[in-house]
């Protein structure tokens, strides 16, 4: 499945369930880990749980298997890892405290790194 179509299949599985503040990034030039972080919060450990679950329903109904789901019921943060898209599930203090967007954001990108390391 291609990286925008399994992006989009993402965004429409939180949308779905109510997950709020959606944020999609694109990493592909910062790390060669995955191409797309995307970062939603829930209201509850539950409302969390029931947003990761959405995803993997999603996406295995769509012929994709996860490649691994961290985080356990009652938790504040589940990831939920599909190879090009990895998806941060987290409560709005969590989100605050681990400010993903602005980590990801200040990073240098691999070419940046590429031409400190040329001169």
């Amino acid at each position: 499945m291609q990286t925008e179509t399994l992006t989009s299949l993402v965004v429409e599985a939180l949308e779905g369930l109510k997950g709020r503040d959606i944020t999609t990034m694109d990493v592909s030039e910062l790390t060669n880990v995955t191409d797309v972080m995307i970062v939603v919060s829930g209201t509850s450990s539950r409302h969390i749980n029931a947003l990761a679950n959405a995803v993997v329903v999603d996406v295995k109904a769509n012929g994709l298997q996860p490649i691994g789901v961290e985080g356990k019921q009652g938790s504040e943060w589940v990831l939920v890892d599909l190879g090009d898209v990895v998806v941060h599930v987290m409560t709005p203090d969590t989100r605050a405290l681990y400010d993903l967007e602005r980590l990801w954001s200040d990073l240098p990108s691999d070419t940046d790194r590429e031409s400190r390391v040329r001169h």
